[in-house]
């Protein structure tokens, strides 16, 4: 019997990710200029990850960032260990984490890698 796909599949090219994290309140103008002018190198390694259909929302009541996006690669832990060696990547993770709160116990920065600085969520329903 064939094996048939699923939403947690690491593998899977087409997979759908979502995740939280915090703002800090006194950091929201900052955060928007940032990814107004996100950096080249830092979007060309997203793009050379394997990343599609990456987004960002803000809820300004709560707090919470939600970002939602589609990976499209077939060996997700070498793409992001690639994600993770850019030094690009790495300086402005410094930068946005300092203007974050992880809701993750334990999560020391982005780049640490485990536990995960953003929140991953499950995905309970999704209609193409």
């Amino acid at each position: 019997m064939p094996q048939l796909w699923s939403p947690t599949s690491p593998t899977h090219p087409g997979r759908r990710f979502a995740q939280v994290i915090k703002l800090k309140p006194e950091r929201v103008a900052q955060y928007k200029e940032m990814h107004a002018a996100i950096w080249p190198e830092v979007a060309k390694q997203i793009r050379e990850c394997n990343i599609q259909d990456y987004s960002i929302s803000h809820d300004a009541a709560t707090g919470f960032l939600f970002a939602h996006f589609k990976y499209v690669g077939s060996n997700y832990d070498a793409d992001m260990a690639s994600m993770r060696a850019n030094p690009k990547v790495q300086e402005w993770w410094k930068i946005t984490d300092s203007l974050q709160e992880s809701v993750v116990p334990g999560a020391k920065s982005s780049e640490s890698g485990e536990p995960a600085w953003w929140k991953p969520l499950e995905e309970v329903f999704y209609q193409p």
